[in-house]
Order: C-alpha cells, then structure tokens, then sequence
C-alpha cells in the first residue's frame, strides 16, 4: 500500500510538473517572455515596425505571417471556426469584417482594454466600422482606410480641352452629371473612355451606400426600392452605353498597360492606389494628378482592422502593442514606407505629410488631397456576412452587360443568384 501511495504521489508529481512546464513553454511565464503570433495580409512593412517595439519591449517576440488576402481570411475563419490554431493578432480587410462579426464570441472586446481611451484617435467613421451592431463590442483598432479621389491623366485631359490643374478639375467635375459631360468631351475629342471599366462606374454610387447588400437583420435589400446598389448598377450601365467606359479589368495585365498607356482618363481611386501606380507604370510618371470627387461619390475603399482572436492567452500584450502599432506616429510611418493612407487624422497635420511630394504625380503632395477626402466621409458602411460573394454577382451581371447581354435580364438573374446565396 505504501508502495502504491508512493507511485500515485511520485505520479501526480510528474504530471503537476509537466503541466506546469507545459504551460510556461506556451506563455513564456518563465522568463517573462511573451510570443505573439501576427497574421497580416498584402505589404504592409509592419516587419520594421515590430523590430522596434520589440527593442523598445525585449519581453515580447512578434512572429509575423504574411499571406495573400484571400488565403489569410479563409485561413483565420477556418482557425476561429475549429476553435484552434487562430494568432494572438490578426488582421481584417473592412470588406471581410463583418464576416468575422457573426463570430463575436471568437474575438476579444477591445472595450475590455481600454480601447475607448483611443477613439478619438481615428476617423469616426473608421472608428464606428469595427463596431458591433449594438456599439458595446470592439473588434479592431482601425489601421490604413482607402479614401478615394480622381486619378487623371494630363494629357489625356488637355488633348480633350479640358483642364489640367487639380483645382479646375475638382471645379469642373462637382457632380455625378458633370462628370458624365466630362467623360463625353473625352470621348469626342480623344475617341478613349473615361474610365477603365463598368466596374469603377459602378463602385461611384456603390462606395457610398451605408447599407449595401445585406443589412444587419441579414435579410438581402439590393432589390427594394431606393436600392443605392441598383443606383449604381444604373450608373454604369448608363456609362457603359455611351461609350465612356474601357473593358479593362482591374489587376488584369490589359488594365496594367492601359494605365501605362494611357489608355483611358480617369480613375476613381482610393489613396493605396497610387502606390501600386507608381512602382508599376513607369511610362505614366509625371502624366497623374489627383483631385476630390464630387460629394456625391465622397467614400472609403478598403482598409484594414487589427483584431485579437479570444484563443489568445496574451489579450493584455496584443492590445498594448496593436494600439501602439496604430499610432498616428507610426501610422505615418507606414504611409511613407508602404503607402498605407492613415485612420488617424492627426497625422495629415503633420509636416511629413503634408509635404510628401510625389514625384510620380508631378511634384503634387497627393496626401493632402486624400485627407480631405477622408475627412469628406461622414459615415461607417454596413456591408454585411455575405457582401463579396453576393458583390461578385452583381459584377458578373456586369461583365455579361458589357459583352451584350440585356442589362435587366442580367439584373434579375444576378438578384435571383444572391437570394439563392442568402438562402443557404
């Protein structure tokens, strides 16, 4: 018996000890070590900031992921999902988040750290974003926003007698109407389109939208009256039949030439936009200016949020360190390093920014222009669980509208294909 007792006590030793070492190998509790893992998506350059908090924090080690957008979100949902092998921090595309919003309980109120301490730190809108529908949960501290302007080609505007200079532009082009009158001297006079695709035209109307798609009741609302989506359809349409819109996919290696080129006028762009521009159409340097919209097509394209998965066991460091990683210092940054336009509007006061010349777009400091546009935005849009694929519909509806195809058949088919979406 003593024996017996002896071996239970010597087990129950092994085993205390083994969980306690267990669980100092994954907290680091240790040493007062801490690993935190990040998953990211696209090219952000958050690897240099990291190498500086962890100097300025030797306690705490930042291992980053970096994966393509579509791979990253159905890696993290399929994570969040299982309950298991979800990061300490994870980062979410605005037009996946409220996919993620119908997991709450996956994810750590940020409420719950503070995060109201910092909200006005960051666009309002921005800010409302990455709430719950009810406004007590915080997902994620708002990182880089997409703001959009009018990209346009000088050249393809003074072949057009048009003007040139951003303020004459932004003057001529005050309305959805005038920008129509604009787009047809274009085509009369320089036989181009004004933008590259139905799609663009069809984002003008769309981005603006509060609700789109869906709305927080899930229920599907592009088909009721005073749908903005279908406002927006119209608009391209209406475009497309006049002739003022190229067959240029975004992405697509004919739409990278045509922006080269020349190609076609104008683009309805948000401020990451230019960064791509700039390292990919060598030919267009010094050819781009960039003005404001009109109010009527004032909105946000794309943007990320930084969240905190609840399996985490580090919710207090991930926050501590996603809240400094948003910062309007290191927010500035990131836009100078890798062209991630700013949540925070103290840092278009800075003088950074105001004077960051670019010299792709002639020597303009398009940044000043960005953050008037962001602040032109007054409200969060509300795009709902299914809004890509039910989005992606509406886009196919267009493509086949652009081959020939009756725009209202198209419209009804791609209608019935959502309800079919929503319905499983």
């Amino acid at each position: 018996m003593k024996r017996v007792l002896s071996l239970s006590v010597i087990l129950g030793l092994v085993f205390f000890l083994a969980a306690c070492s267990s669980n100092n190998a994954k907290s680091g509790s240790d040493d007062g070590s801490v690993t935190l893992n990040f998953w990211t998506f696209g090219a952000t350059g958050y690897d240099e900031l990291i190498k500086e908090y962890e100097e300025e924090n030797p306690n705490v080690d930042i291992k980053l992921k970096t994966s393509e957008n579509a791979d990253h979100h159905d890696a993290l949902f399929t994570a969040i999902s299982a309950g298991t092998g979800a990061p300490d921090i994870a980062m979410i595309e605005v037009d996946q988040l409220d996919r993620f919003k119908q997991a709450q309980d996956r994810f750590v109120n940020l409420f719950d750290h503070d995060a109201e301490g910092v909200q006005d730190q960051y666009q309002d809108w921005a800010w409302n974003t990455g709430l719950n529908v009810e406004g007590d949960f915080m997902f994620g501290l708002p990182t880089d926003i997409g703001p959009k302007a009018l990209y346009y080609r000088t050249d393809v505007f003074e072949d057009a007698g048009l003007p040139t200079e951003p303020e004459e532009v932004a003057s001529l082009i005050d309305s959805p109407e005038a920008l129509k009158e604009a787009a047809i001297t274009v085509k009369e006079e320089t036989d181009k389109p004004f933008l590259d695709s139905m799609e663009m035209a069809y984002r003008a109307y769309l981005d603006v939208a509060p609700e789109t798609h869906l709305n927080p009741e899930g229920e599907l609302i592009v088909n009721q009256e005073g749908s903005q989506v279908k406002k927006a359809y119209d608009y391209a349409v209406e475009l497309n039949e006049e002739g003022l819109v190229g067959n240029f996919e975004m992405w697509s290696p004919e739409w990278a030439n045509a922006v080269n080129n020349g190609d076609f006028a104008a683009e309805l762009g948000p401020g990451w936009l230019k960064g791509w521009m700039e390292g990919n159409a060598p030919d267009a340097s010094g050819l781009f200016q960039v003005t404001l919209l009109p109010t009527e097509f004032s909105a946000n394209w794309g943007g990320s949020f930084l969240t905190i998965p609840a399996e985490t066991e580090h919710a207090d460091e991930a926050y501590q360190f996603i809240e400094w990683l948003t910062s309007a210092e290191n927010q500035l940054e990131s836009f100078k390093s890798h062209g991630l336009f700013p949540s925070a509007p103290e840092v278009y006061e800075m003088e950074d920014f105001k004077t960051n010349e670019d010299e792709f777009f002639d020597g303009q400091v398009t940044s000043v222009v960005f953050g008037e546009a962001a602040n032109d935005i007054t409200e969060a849009v509300y795009k709902g669980e299914n809004y890509v694929s039910v989005n992606n519909e509406i886009l196919t509806a267009l493509i086949n509208v652009q081959e020939g195809a009756d725009p209202e058949e198209e419209w009804e088919a791609a209608i019935q294909r959502a309800e079919d979406l929503v319905s499983r």
